[in-house]
């Protein structure tokens, strides 16, 4: 028997590795700070190559067993985490409101039980899917592609868990998850729920440390098959880079500056309340926030007005607090981006409509960032074309629709968009023209089926659904089967 997972602990100095927790009692410590109170929340170990060495040596001699394994073996591992991960969902949402400063409603109500639903619906696919399908003599089979080193952000560090780990196990593939070492301990709640589940020793395994050192001996790794990542688009490039000596597989979901168009016949009274806040969901830390807003240029004023109504109904405050809508800035490097990004706005005459630098009104402590819109926002300037990753929202207007579509395309992101319309068709048209991996029409519920990934410099390849698992699976042809 193993000890419990401490990942709330003030010192947790182990690594899940071959099926067990491993002791690193002399790795040098990382100190995860909370948001919130900026004081020091505990300390994890920093992983080095040796521990990167240990992990993948253990998924490879995982692999050629668990790559065999059954579709019914696999749907009965995925049923038993599904199952652990809705019992300890509490423990998951105050660990994720601990290390990253999501309000604990936001926790309960988003990140957790959309971090289950990858795993729900990797079932749902696994139960559907042709591994193998034969005609005229030709086969076409589809085989787990390997050992895979999955690299997660701190923005939602148990949703990009489960998106990645879930269809990996679905696959049959084993795994070396990296979590970030800003927001860890829910991941090592995850890690203990892999092991409570069963899974088969080696199959998955955990090492924390930084990017730097673990995941650059990842995406170096001779014997790692793919690597997924989700995080900036510049630690994106730099994964590709030590991949590419030895091809791996590479799935990348970066950056993105998301713009929200809304044809001159949109409800705005609605849409614009609802735009300001998928903007600012998770205090505007989502690579797919649509945190520009294109307006037509004889509405803007109207629009200022309901995206500043809408601003003064969010409550910024204690995570702790189930009233509250908005944490805190999830880390102090993060916080000082997002402070920068406001002053840059200031300085190229974007006009303030609302919010501004520093802190809210009566809160002496934290990262809290104020929840700040710009107008008359033009697209040279920096507030709209770099990811901002906070509370910032930048109103764009536009004369004609094709000059609209023209100014959402003027990016070198392409994650996320969308179109706002009581036209459907013309939405769906205008849709069609927008040079991203996502589009929403009129704010649809979220789907875990959604093949979710980027154009341009948003990522290469796709995660949820059907699209995500096969970015785990091997394509073989036999003739003459």
């Amino acid at each position: 028997m193993m000890a419990p997972d401490n990942g709330g602990d003030d010192n947790d100095a182990r690594f899940y590795i071959d099926g067990r927790w491993q002791a690193r009692a002399d790795a040098a410590a990382i100190t995860v700070v909370n948001p919130f109170s900026e004081a020091v929340a505990g300390h994890v170990a920093a992983g080095s190559s040796m521990d990167v060495d240990l992990a993948v040596a253990a998924a490879r001699r995982a692999f050629d067993s668990f790559s065999r394994s059954t579709v019914g073996e696999r749907m009965a591992l995925l049923g038993r985490i599904l199952a652990l991960l809705e019992e300890r969902a509490e423990q998951f949402a105050q660990a994720i409101m601990t290390e990253m400063g999501a309000p604990i409603g936001f926790a309960r109500a988003s990140h957790v039980p959309f971090a289950i639903a990858h795993v729900r619906t990797q079932m749902e696919v696994l139960q559907q899917y042709e591994f193998l399908s034969v005609s005229g003599g030709l086969a076409i089979s589809r085989e787990p592609i390997g050992v895979c080193a999955l690299i997660t952000p701190w923005n939602w560090p148990l949703y990009q868990i489960t998106a990645k780990v879930a269809p990996a196990i679905a696959a049959g593939c084993t795994i070396v998850l990296k979590p970030s070492e800003l927001s860890p301990f829910s991941a090592r709640l995850f890690a203990q729920v892999m092991h409570d589940a069963g899974t088969p020793a080696g199959v998955f395994n955990l090492v924390g440390g930084t990017g730097e050192v673990v995941g650059a001996a990842l995406a170096a790794h001779p014997d790692v098959d793919m690597i997924s990542i989700t995080g900036s688009t510049r630690a994106g490039v730099l994964v590709a880079q030590a991949a590419a000596v030895s091809v791996k597989r590479v799935v990348q979901e970066l950056g993105g500056k998301s713009p929200n168009l809304f044809l001159d016949d949109a409800d705005f009274k609605q849409g614009v309340a609802k735009g300001v806040l998928a903007g600012m969901r998770n205090a505007g830390q989502s690579c797919s926030a649509p945190t520009r807003m294109l307006v037509p240029a004889s509405r803007l004023a109207e629009v200022e007005s309901l995206a500043a109504e809408a601003v003064s109904g969010i409550v910024v405050g204690d995570p702790r607090d189930e009233k509250t809508s908005m944490g805190p800035i999830a880390n102090a490097a993060q916080y000082a981006r997002v402070q920068s990004m406001i002053a840059s706005g200031i300085e190229e005459r974007a006009r303030l409509v609302c919010g501004g630098p520093g802190r809210p009104d009566g809160l002496a402590h934290g990262y809290f960032a104020r929840p700040t819109v710009f107008s008359d926002v033009t697209p040279c300037m920096r507030v709209a074309r770099e990811e901002i990753f906070g509370p910032v929202l930048v109103l764009m207007p536009y004369t004609d629709e094709a000059q609209a579509i023209a100014v959402a395309n003027d990016t070198v992101y392409g994650l996320g968009a969308a179109v706002q319309s009581a036209d459907r068709e013309r939405a769906r048209r205008v849709a069609a023209q927008l040079r991203a991996g996502q589009v929403h029409i009129n704010y649809p519920a979220w789907n875990s089926h959604a093949p979710f990934g980027g154009y341009k410099r948003s990522g290469n390849g796709r995660e949820y659904g059907v699209h995500g698992l096969e970015e785990y699976l091997e394509t073989k042809a036999i003739v003459g089967y």
